[in-house]
């Protein structure tokens, strides 16, 4: 690479700096500076002082790591089934657990409320609605996919022959996996579980909609006491103690994922054999996990009373009275914001990535470290501090429309440059210097080789970024709704939050309708994927 083309990369880190630094660290700064009091009336001190915040606390606290525990016990089998597989038959599989895992967090809880109704346990002697097993439920199906990924993944690159030798010498199927296959997963495990603690820390729609006002996290209590109760201050210092946790956490799973060593794919995997009882047990309690609120959200946006028909989805053009536009409005409202924030993401995230490829000096570092920050930071921060920060000219933004996209697009960026920056360090620069050698121009040169290997990439991250955007409900809980701003999470949240058979219906015919815009982003995704990607 020429030495000015190497400098015109550094340069253009201006644009993914000054981006992260007007739309998330300056919204984020203020947070912490009204949390800390200096903005505000509120003293921090007095705030975590108070009963009511330390219940928030520990609630966030234990919920999240009861999550961790259930999600790793029931996702292991699940784990073992991928690393057991064959290379297409893992992408299937892959393709089928992420579809819950990107599904918007809105649709999971719809989904567990409406089975609860279905099953006759919203009331009654075994009542699960508002109570935190409802909670925990509805992580484990979240969170199912960061396990059997990551865990699986890694799993698949161990040798069989450890285990095969461990028979050999007698040892059963139980005592082989619990004294010589589980210490050699423990790095897997153990970084997919601070992923999934993290995950489960900052769930803010499930907690939101299944737990009911009785069950609070810090979260909740964040939109809570910021949208329902207007005290800013309040919530910027709840703001700040999420913060604090967050950091903790993004610190602990990045130290986990360093220490998890490197391994190559075994090419001896007689001692994967599983039992046929064993896949079929895991197979079905899968499908019961999450393919049972998936069908109950379907069959019920599709009944009318006693029979079947599509009334509930031509409904959905009508509007209601609790959304201040019709439901279709909300849908095309999304696809508009994710294309808008999937273009924001993409250009972004390429650049830096190409920064933090081929940018010279400690630039390319922070860079690199400071991408991962919008996606550890919670989305409710996030949006919270758009709303406090972004509220003065020239940077009164809260009532625009495109602060929806970049608020979507601040997400998106971290997985253009993840997927991205493998790419395009794969690149063999031998073939740039062929090509120069053979009379190819350098713009002809990034057309036909670069920009063909790089595309893959730039169309993984597009499409995580677009499904993503498709869910997004925290940071955009905060911004003022209008038909213009309404997006299809919001108006799914507040048809769920209002009562009615009819209303019910509409409701999980918005849901599927965006659970299929989002499963087809995930089979874009693993349709381009390699074999070996299969971490997120």
């Amino acid at each position: 690479m020429g030495r000015d083309r190497a400098r015109l990369i550094t340069a253009s880190a201006v644009v993914p700096v000054g981006f992260l630094g007007l739309f998330f660290a300056y919204p984020v700064a203020t947070v912490l500076w009204r949390g800390l009091g200096f903005g505000g009336d509120v003293a921090l001190a007095d705030l975590l002082g108070s009963g009511r915040t330390r219940d928030a606390v520990w609630f966030t606290v234990w919920q999240a790591a009861v999550s961790t525990v259930l999600t790793v016990a029931v996702a292991l089998p699940g784990a073992s089934a991928l690393a057991r597989s064959r290379p297409r038959t893992q992408r299937r599989l892959r393709a089928l657990v992420t579809i819950p895992f990107v599904l918007p967090t809105v649709v999971v809880a719809g989904a567990f409320a409406e089975l609860f109704v279905r099953f006759g346990l919203d009331d009654g002697p075994v009542r699960l609605r508002h109570t935190v097993w409802a909670i925990l439920l509805a992580h484990v199906f979240f969170n199912y996919a960061v396990v059997v990924r990551t865990v699986g993944s890694f799993w698949a690159g161990l040798d069989g022959r450890v285990e095969e030798q461990a028979r050999v010498l007698g040892a059963g199927r139980a005592r082989t996996f619990r004294e010589v296959t589980l210490p050699r997963l423990r790095p897997a495990i153990a970084a997919a579980a601070s992923i999934v603690f993290l995950f489960s820390f900052t769930s803010f729609g499930v907690v939101l909609v299944l737990g009911g006002p009785r069950q609070a996290t810090i979260e909740t209590e964040i939109y809570r006491y910021a949208v329902l109760r207007t005290d800013f201050s309040t919530a910027a210092a709840l703001a700040v103690v999420q913060l604090v946790a967050v950091v903790a956490l993004v610190a602990l799973a990045n130290r986990l994922e360093r220490t998890r060593p490197l391994t190559q794919r075994a090419g001896h995997r007689t001692g994967l054999r599983r039992s046929r009882l064993g896949g079929a047990v895991n197979g079905l309690g899968v499908a019961m996990l999450l393919g049972l609120p998936i069908l109950v959200v379907i069959e019920r946006s599709l009944t009318v009373g006693d029979r079947y028909g599509l009334t509930n989805y031509r409904a959905l053009g009508t509007r209601l009275t609790m959304l201040p536009a019709p439901a279709t409005t909300a849908i095309r409202n999304s696809l508009v914001y994710a294309a808008v924030a999937t273009t924001i993401a993409l250009a972004v995230g390429t650049i830096a990535a190409l920064v933090v490829v081929h940018g010279r000096g400690a630039l390319r570092h922070v860079l690199d470290l400071g991408l991962t920050l919008p996606l550890g930071t919670s989305a409710v921060t996030i949006g919270f501090g758009i709303l406090i920060a972004l509220d003065q000219p020239p940077l009164d933004l809260r009532t625009t429309w495109w602060i929806v996209p970049i608020a979507h697009s601040l997400v998106g960026i971290p997985f253009v440059v993840r997927t991205m920056v493998p790419v395009l360090r794969r690149i063999d620069p031998s073939l740039r210097e062929a090509a120069a050698v053979l009379g190819a121009s350098p713009g002809r040169v990034r057309r036909e080789i670069d920009l063909p290997i790089a595309g893959r990439g730039m169309l993984v991250g597009a499409s995580f970024a677009f499904a993503v955007s498709m869910g997004e409900f925290g940071a955009t809980a905060f911004i003022p709704r209008r038909p213009d701003t309404l997006t299809a999470p919001q108006a799914l949240f507040r048809m769920l939050s209002t009562p009615g058979e009819l209303v019910r219906g509409q409701a999980m015919a918005l849901a599927v309708i965006l659970m299929l815009v989002v499963a087809i982003a995930v089979l874009a995704i693993e349709s381009v994927r390699g074999s070996d990607e299969g971490t997120f």
